[in-house]
This record gives C-alpha cells, structure tokens and sequence, in this order.
C-alpha cells in the first residue's frame, strides 16, 4: 500500500524540514555552535602541539641555564625577551643575586602567563557549549512536543501515526545538543589539564633558569659589568 502524500517520511532531512521554526532556529544554532566548536578543537590541538615542543626546549635552556641561540615565535622567545627586557633595564643599585632572580622569574612567568591566555582563547566557549547546549536542545524538544499535543487537539486524533511525527522531530533537537555538547566537554577537560600540567613544567623551568641566569650574573658582575648572558653559544 502506498503511503499517503502527507505522510512524514523519518529521515534528517524530514525531521528539520516539517519542524516548528523555533525547534528549527534551535536545530540551526546548536550545528553552528557544533562547527564552531569543532574549529576551536582542530586550532588547539596544534597549539597544544606546538606547546609541549616550546615547554621541552625550554626545560632544555633550563637545563643549560641559558636560552637557545635562536629560537622560533612562540613560548621560549617570549620568555627570553622578558628576561633579556628586564636585565636590561636592571635594578636598584647593589642588588645581590636573589633580587636578580626575584626580578628575572617576575618577568618570564608574567610572559608564561601571556602566552597561556593566548592559548586558552577558546576554550569558554567549548566549557559553555558543553554546558548550554543539552538544556537549548531540551528546550527545543519541550516546544515540539507542545506542538505535537497542539496537533493531537486539533485533530482530535491520538494514535501514533498523528503524535510520532513530531515528538521525532522534537526529540532530534535534544540529539543534536548532545552531539554539540559531548566533544566540548571532552576537548575543554583535555585541553584545561594540558595546559596545567604545561603551566607547572614552565614554572618549574622558569624558575631553575632565573636561579642560573642570576649565578651567571653574579660571576658576570665579579669580573666586569655586562647584561645577562641569556644566549647559549653554541
């Protein structure tokens, strides 16, 4: 037997076709909210990348107690233009080492922080966009089921043909905020403890490289006044 030419045919793009325009508006905004999301993901995963190269070199100038002899855009040359910034404007006059290391870490961690709020651009979005999206999607299945019941009113019909329509189309709003909402808050949690454990490694790094920067100093200073050998010769 041949369905009827108003029958509602159970496919995606059935189910966003013959929606309410609220439910529809709903549908559209968490697809964009879910695309948008997706680009925040793909664009931090490789500064996240980029990340965990910068904090090895950098433990690597921490090891030598100098900067690299070049080192490319990004964390390591932000810190070593901080540090090189501040021993070139120097300090009060007979500082000894520990205020040559207060001064140099203050700089460099003020630079690590930059760096991270660069870093972390983004990621409000994903933590709201996991959050909200659920409950926008429960609000777009609320109204398509009133709707529905609207429908089953008017019709004065209640069997299944006449309430399944729309309560499918109702509850695809709640599916798409789970589709928007599932990696958000996958990628927000992964990124969020990326960059903590990144923030302590910098910190730790940043600290033993200010302590051997301020040595350096020090012997620098006991044999004639120079800025801070930040560089390492190769």
């Amino acid at each position: 037997m041949q369905p009827a030419p108003n029958a509602h045919e159970f496919t995606i793009l059935s189910l966003v076709k013959n929606a309410d325009p609220v439910v529809q508006a709903v549908m559209a905004g968490l697809v964009l909210a879910s695309i948008v999301c997706w680009g925040i993901v793909f664009e931090k995963a490789i500064r996240m990348r980029r990340l965990r190269n910068d904090v090895a070199r950098l433990e690597e100038a921490a090891a030598h107690g100098a900067f690299p002899s070049e080192a490319s855009p990004g964390l390591v040359d932000a810190l070593q233009s901080a540090a090189r910034l501040e021993a070139a404007e120097g300090g009060a006059s007979g500082e000894d080492r520990n205020d040559v290391r207060g001064r140099l870490e203050r700089a460099m961690r003020g630079a690590m922080k930059r760096e991270l709020q660069r870093i972390e651009a983004g990621l409000p979005f994903l933590a709201t966009v996991g959050s909200a999206a659920p409950f926008v999607g429960l609000f777009g299945t609320v109204w398509g089921i009133m709707n529905s019941f609207t429908s089953i009113a008017q019709q004065k019909d209640t069997s299944l043909a006449v309430v399944a329509p729309g309560i499918a189309e109702a509850l695809f709003a709640t599916a798409l905020g789970l589709v928007a909402a599932i990696p958000a808050v996958i990628a927000y949690n992964q990124f969020a403890v990326g960059l903590g454990r990144a923030s302590e490694r910098i910190g730790a790094a940043v600290a033993l490289l200010a302590k051997r920067l301020a040595r350096r100093h020090d012997a620098a200073h006991d044999n004639k006044p120079e800025a801070v050998p930040l560089r390492r010769t190769v």
